[in-house]
This record gives structure tokens, sequence and C-alpha cells, in this order.
């Protein structure tokens, strides 16, 4: 097992046993929200053992007085973000976006209610800052509870595949002057986690039948930082390094 794997087993194992779903809305968000604590948490720490030295968040006096998530100046507006690098020379060179959905609608019984929302809430994050770095590699990690895997009927696909459908022309922002609402890589990861178990399986977008690494998908981020960079950085056995 990687070692991003362990990092975010052992973060979402600390986590409260799930709320169920009758649970109050305020419970729901509390837990989702930590989610993406725990999640960013645990990517910033592999990041910075993977040679982005300053990488947030980070935990208390990990990173000097404040290791908190940055609040980025962005296009449209300052942004905070999930997980950031940045130099004082260059300005954001790479992010991750981190959404969840964790419970099912009362009424429909699917995870599918908020699939358009947080779409849209991370192509807005995507915008302000690719406006303002396009250069910027930033990834995008879309967690739905393992349940959307199969939360189909007769007349319609699971909340998994449909999240594929509807965010296949969000990934795959290749070029600088690419379209600013489009991330580079887009992945949706399916999650169950408890205090004794997680299990974390990730699929690019577009790809719903080719499960991919974590480890994987952080080679294919931060190669891309050091294509953007090749004055500065290059991918050297799963890090990177300054360009020799």
């Amino acid at each position: 097992m990687a070692r991003i794997d362990d990092l975010l087993a052992e973060a979402l194992k600390q986590l409260p046993t799930k709320p169920s779903e009758s649970a109050p809305a305020t419970d729901k968000k509390r837990y989702s929200e930590l989610i993406s604590q725990k999640v960013a948490l645990a990517i910033a720490d592999e990041l910075r053992q993977r040679g982005l030295n300053g990488s947030r968040p980070a935990g208390e006096g990990e990173l000097g007085d404040s290791g908190a998530e940055r609040r980025m100046a962005g296009g449209l507006g300052a942004k905070k973000v999930d997980v950031t690098w940045a130099t004082e020379e260059s300005g954001l060179l790479f992010a991750i976006s981190v959404k969840t959905i964790n419970f099912r609608d009362s009424k429909t019984k699917n995870f599918q209610k908020n699939l358009v929302n947080r779409r849209g809430d991370m192509l807005m994050e995507a915008m302000t800052l690719h406006r303002r770095f396009p250069y910027a590699v930033l990834g995008a990690f879309f967690f739905l509870d393992k349940g959307a895997e199969s939360d189909h009927t007769k007349t319609r696909r699971s909340t998994f595949l449909n999240a594929h459908a509807r965010l296949q022309l969000f990934t795959g922002r290749s070029d600088p002057a690419g379209r600013e609402e489009q991330f580079e890589k887009f992945y949706v990861l399916l999650l169950e986690a408890s205090p004794s178990n997680v299990e974390i399986r990730a699929y690019e977008v577009g790809k719903p039948d080719v499960p991919v690494s974590l480890e994987v998908v952080l080679d294919d981020l931060l190669r891309l930082v050091a294509q953007r960079n090749p004055d500065f950085y290059e991918f050297v056995d799963g890090k990177l390094a300054k360009a020799s």
C-alpha cells in the first residue's frame, strides 16, 4: 500500500461514526466538513514528502504560526482552496479542490440531489484560480459515498455514472491557455469510512470502469507541474525536484 493510502486511511479512521440518514442536517454538514478537512491534511502531508515544501493545510505547528488552508487571490475575488502549493517566485503552482456527497436525499433515496451544486462550486473555483494563475495545475477530488455506485433504478443511472457524464466536459486542461473552468485532472472517488475500516476507490472522470491508485493520481498531477515549470522543477522518482 502506498504512503498516501495509509495517510488517508489513518486520517479518515479518526472520523466519528457517520450520522444516520435521519440525523439533523447540521450533523451531516459537520461530518462532510470533517471528511474534507482530513482528506486535505493527508494530501498536503504527502505533497510535502514529495518535495512541495510549504503545501497547505498542515497540522498545528508544522508550518510555523499558521498551516491553515490558503485564501488565494483569484481573478474573480479571493477564494479558500482546500490544498495548495505556492511559492514567492511563481505564486500558485498547484491546488486540489475537495468536495463530497455523503448522504442520500430523504425523498429520492439517491445521492444525486447536490451533484450539480457541487460541480458549480468546483468550476467557479477553477475559473477564479486559472484566471489569475493560468499555469497553475488544478486537480479536483469529488468524493461520493460508496452507495452512489449502486443507487440506480430501472429508469436512471447511478449517481456515480451520472457524475462521470456531467463532469467529463471539465477535465483534461492540457494547455495553460485552455478553458479556465476546466481542471487539469478531475477524479471521482468512492468512499466508505468508519473508525475501523476505510475503503477508497479513485476513477479519472470519463473512465468509470478503470480504477486508478492514488499514488498514480498524484504522480500524474506532479508530472504536469514539472511540465508547466521546466526551468524550475523536474519530476524524479515520484517527487518534484529542483531542475538541474
